[in-house]
């Protein structure tokens, strides 16, 4: 049996997961995150040492622990090398969370634990060469080579959204111009619309829907706009379609996984998406003959983070 814990910006949840993917029991608080790193920490530790005793279990029954962070560790360490959204620089999280539980533990990206969950029991299940790609404020993604979570060799081998897919009128947060996601992430989808927007002057529902605040505006809100035939809306998700279609086939030709997955908060938009998506590649993929990689959706949800990192310890 395992822990697995997702510290998010907003809330960290701690689960507990037997060794077939199971999530038996779960807790949460919120991160609190502009706090200094060891409080943070001190409250993953409380949390955790609740969800053992509130689930009738000891610590003797815990095989190891698993740690889901929005930034990158080193591999080897388990040294926290950065996680923005918490303020994180250079923590040795492995080593302060072995010296307090005497286990082994185990950290890597978010966004490579909800590709391992989806690798054990979801969409991913049985593709020993897959990739999960999350869309939502930036874009994240795991990557399984061989039945095996890959992160590269200096723990940065899954930055898909940081690849460069074209020029962009404005710069990504990591200081370069042309990353995926400032093209096809939710707030990339928001920025180009107001743009098009404020820019053109075009009729469009999506005012009628904000009732004129543009400050409101969400992915969701031009999603469904564009089902509705909004010449603004489907200007804004072709866009946005036609550079995410480019960072996955960069993917495909790449790696030729057998899935790729799509999670995150803009995937709720479900078969519209995918279908956009697979007319996309299947017009520009290079060897039009060949059969590439399914493109469907994540399972998990919610729950992924939780049970990928409690994966860690299955796979490392």
């Amino acid at each position: 049996m395992y822990v697995g814990v997702d510290v998010g910006g907003t809330k960290i949840a701690v689960g507990l997961v037997d060794q077939d993917g199971q999530l038996l029991f779960q807790k949460s608080c919120p991160t609190r995150a502009e706090r200094p790193a060891h409080e943070v920490i001190e409250d993953i530790t409380v949390l955790i040492k609740k969800l053992v005793k509130e689930s009738h279990k000891e610590m003797t029954d815990i095989l190891g622990i698993g740690i889901g962070i929005p930034g990158m560790a080193e591999k080897d360490t388990g040294n926290v090398i950065e996680c923005v959204n918490l303020g994180w620089k250079h923590v040795p999280l492995k080593r302060l969370m072995e010296k307090e539980f005497d286990k082994p533990v185990y950290i890597d990206n978010d966004a490579s634990v909800a590709a391992l969950a989806e690798y054990e029991i979801g969409s991913l299940k049985g593709a020993d060469n897959s990739a999960l790609i999350t869309i939502g404020t930036g874009i994240g993604g795991g990557i399984i080579v061989n039945g095996k979570l890959h992160n590269g060799s200096h723990g940065i081998g899954c930055e898909i959204g940081h690849t460069i897919v074209g020029e962009n009128f404005y710069d990504c947060s990591c200081g370069r111009n042309g990353c995926l996601e400032t093209f096809a992430s939710a707030t990339a989808l928001i920025r180009y619309t107001k743009k098009l927007i404020e820019e053109t002057k075009e009729e469009t529902i999506i005012i009628d829907k904000l009732e004129g605040n543009l400050d409101l505006l969400e992915a969701k809100t031009i999603l469904d706009s564009a089902k509705e035939g909004d010449c603004v809306a489907v200007k804004a998700v072709n866009r946005f379609i036609k550079y995410l279609s480019i960072g996955l086939l960069n993917l495909i030709n790449i790696l030729d996984p057998e899935v790729i997955a799509i999670g995150g908060g803009v995937s709720k938009a479900g078969n519209y998406l995918l279908n956009l998506i697979e007319k996309n590649i299947n017009n520009n993929k290079a060897f039009g003959d060949m059969e590439i990689a399914k493109i469907t959706l994540a399972r998990l949800g919610n729950e992924a983070g939780i049970v990928g990192a409690a994966m860690l310890c299955k796979h490392m």
